[in-house]
Order: structure tokens, then C-alpha cells, then sequence
């Protein structure tokens, strides 16, 4: 459980009025995630590249828990890409029916390992250019694959919980995650872009969460000053 801030339910947070406060302020949300948040990483269990690829384009719609649950079966059926590519998307698919949305994802699986094997030699690629190229692989699941399994910043993870808790902070005003990440990596250390996003994530589900964030609880509390807050 994270300490419970020292502030009253009723006090109003003032905005960051210049550039120098809104700078103060980011640096201290920063320093208050490495705190609360120091090593996380992404959820989705994995043993290479290539099958965090697979549990990224799996997770679309879909819990991790769900997808780690599917996944460890699924790569000992099918341990390489090679495999993947063999099988028929509607055979992939009744394997991996519980994720949801199991007939597109089951095309999209088979085509990145088509993709995978033909055109890179049975080893993901390490740019966004090139895995942007990949079937199901959008710059949400490229970035995932490249920050986690390579350690390469190529941009913000920007799923519905970096989404959500960017807008709150008032980190960004848009909309669309292609703005989202901009607008991140346009405020943020690059040395920040991986971890930032993680921590993000498992904030999301611990206490901001969608509905009724536990704002009471959270250490972020004094810095917040979004409109649906709970206290």
C-alpha cells in the first residue's frame, strides 16, 4: 500500500501557470513514480522477442492475466515462428479463443510470423520501421517489443491506462494515441520513455483506475488537479 498523502478533501490544485512549473511539476511526478514504481516492466510473460510479440498482438482487448494464462501452452504447441507460420489462422485460432477477438488475432499472428520468418530470418527486428511492416504489429505493440525485449526507446507504450492517467496529469490534451506519444516524448527524458510507460500501466491498475480512482491513496494526489478526482 503507498502512504496515504497528507492533504485535506477538499484542496483545490493549482495549475503549473509557465514552462518552469510545468517542468517542476513533471520532475516531481517523475520522481514520485520511481518511488512507488521502481523496476516494473511489462506483464506479459515471455522468453525472447518473438513471443512477446505474440502475447502483445494477443493482449488486444484482453486482460494479461488472460493472456499469460493462454500463452505458456500456446509457444509449447507452437515453439518458433517457423511453427506459427505453418499453421492454419483457423486452427490458431480455436487455441487462442479465450483471448477474444481470436479469428483476427489468429491472422495476425500467422501473418507476423510469415512476415517474421520470410523477410528477417526468423528474428524480430529491432526498428520500428521495420516491425511497423508486421502484421498486428501497430506502434503500441512495436514499441511494447522493442522497449521490453530490446531495451530500445523507440517511443511511448501508449495503451487505455497511459492514455487515461497522461490526460488526468494533463500530460497531454489529445485524444488519439499517435498524438498521446508525441506529446510524451516531446516532455519526457528519453531515458524515460520505456519505464515511464510501465509505471503508468500498474498505476492504472492499482489506483488510478477508471472508475473511481483511489485518489486517496495515492502519492500522486498533491500534484493531480483532474477533474473527476474522488477527493
Amino acid at each position: 500500500m503507498f502512504p496515504i498523502p497528507l492533504s485535506a478533501p477538499s484542496q483545490k490544485i493549482s495549475k503549473p501557470r509557465t514552462a518552469a512549473d510545468r517542468k517542476a511539476r513533471l520532475a516531481k511526478i517523475l520522481a514520485l513514480l520511481d518511488e512507488m514504481f521502481p523496476n516494473v516492466t511489462c506483464a506479459l510473460h515471455h522468453r525472447n522477442p518473438w513471443e512477446l510479440l505474440v502475447a502483445t498482438i494477443l493482449s488486444a482487448q484482453c486482460t494479461d492475466k488472460r493472456v499469460n494464462e493462454v500463452t505458456p501452452g500456446l509457444f509449447a504447441k507452437y515453439p518458433t515462428p517457423e511453427d506459427f507460420a505453418a499453421v492454419r489462422p483457423e486452427v490458431l485460432a480455436e487455441d487462442i479463443r479465450s483471448t477474444g477477438f481470436f479469428n483476427n488475432k489468429a491472422k495476425s499472428v500467422v501473418g507476423a510470423a510469415n512476415r517474421v520468418v520470410t523477410e528477417f530470418g526468423g528474428e524480430v527486428p529491432r526498428t520500428i520501421e521495420e516491425l511497423l511492416t508486421i502484421p498486428g504489429a501497430a506502434r503500441k505493440t512495436a514499441n511494447v517489443v522493442l522497449g521490453t525485449a530490446y531495451g530500445i526507446a523507440s517511443g511511448v507504450v501508449v495503451d487505455t491506462h497511459v492514455q487515461r492517467i497522461a490526460r488526468r496529469l494533463d500530460l497531454t490534451r489529445e485524444d488519439e494515441p499517435v498524438k498521446i506519444e508525441r506529446d510524451l516524448m516531446k516532455i519526457l527524458p528519453r531515458e524515460k520513455w520505456i519505464l515511464f510507460a510501465h509505471q503508468l500501466i500498474h498505476h492504472g491498475r492499482s489506483l488510478c483506475v477508471a472508475r473511481r480512482p483511489r485518489c486517496a491513496e495515492c502519492p500522486l494526489e498533491l500534484l493531480c488537479y483532474a477533474k473527476d478526482k474522488t477527493v
